[in-house]
């Protein structure tokens, strides 16, 4: 991300938005302070920054600090906690699998595969977590976007399945995912291979009783984590309803108070 990502107007928005946020918190905010706050966070797009205030306003008690809107807007970047990072780190061990993950975690990995190598599993996992933590925060104060890349394992059947899953769950592109398969001359003379190929260029070969039950296996898995974000997309929407309902509400109760003081 840049500076670019917010122009003047936007930046200048944003600040009298933090005013906002801090006064709805019972605290206020001198404009100076609040500018300086907003220059700060321009690295970020201006969606996530008002998303990570609103946040501010439902979850923090106290005053609102830089360091309480930092956290909400670093959080929204896409990047896996530390357990799941790990699980998606020992994944990737596995050769045969092919793994899409973040150039944190495979920088994490290579941390951790030496003592993993030994049979410490223990002691990789703290090895991992110690340096993908360190990663994720040098990279959030940089305010680098996450990154996310296809680890190709051996197994050709999935690595077609995996790039598939990465592209419906939005981490790799439509283009990339088969870029992906292109560059791995992945040219599928059978018709499974061609069935399975077809998941990601949508052109539909009927595959034998077989593969069909693993295809409609594997979508089942995509189609139910794509659920779960669809669900976590409505209840954002749902909330965001909620407390411009409320905001609006109580605009028009001071309003209402202002006139009866006339």
């Amino acid at each position: 991300m840049s500076t670019s990502e917010m122009n003047d107007q936007q930046v200048a928005g944003l600040a009298a938005a933090i005013c906002a946020t801090a006064e709805a918190m019972g605290q206020e905010m001198n404009p100076g302070t609040a500018a300086m706050m907003a220059e700060d966070l321009c690295v970020y797009p201006v969606s996530v920054v008002k998303a990570a205030l609103k946040a501010c306003r439902f979850e923090v008690k106290g005053k609102l600090a830089m360091a309480d809107i930092l956290q909400r807007a670093q959080a929204a970047d896409g990047r896996p906690g530390k357990d799941e990072a790990w699980s998606i780190a020992l994944c990737g061990h596995d050769e045969s699998e092919t793994v899409v993950m973040t150039a944190e975690i495979q920088q994490a990995m290579t941390a951790a595969a030496s003592i993993l190598r030994l049979g410490d599993k223990v002691g990789a996992r703290m090895a991992f977590m110690s340096a993908y933590e360190r990663l994720v925060t040098q990279a959030r104060a940089e305010a680098v976007p996450v990154n996310w890349s296809v680890s190709l394992g051996h197994d050709p059947v999935r690595r077609v399945t995996a790039i598939e899953s990465a592209v419906r769950m939005q981490l790799i592109t439509q283009q990339a995912g088969t870029q992906y398969l292109a560059e791995l001359r992945i040219a599928p003379i059978s018709v499974d291979g061609q069935a399975i190929a077809g998941l990601l260029t949508g052109e539909v070969v009927e595959a034998s009783p077989h593969i069909r039950e693993k295809l409609a296996e594997v979508r089942q898995v995509v189609d139910a984590a794509k659920a779960r974000l669809d669900r976590q997309r409505l209840k954002k929407a749902q909330a965001g309803r909620v407390d411009t309902y409320l905001r609006k509400r109580k605009a028009r109760k001071a309003i209402a108070q202002l006139k009866e003081r006339v």
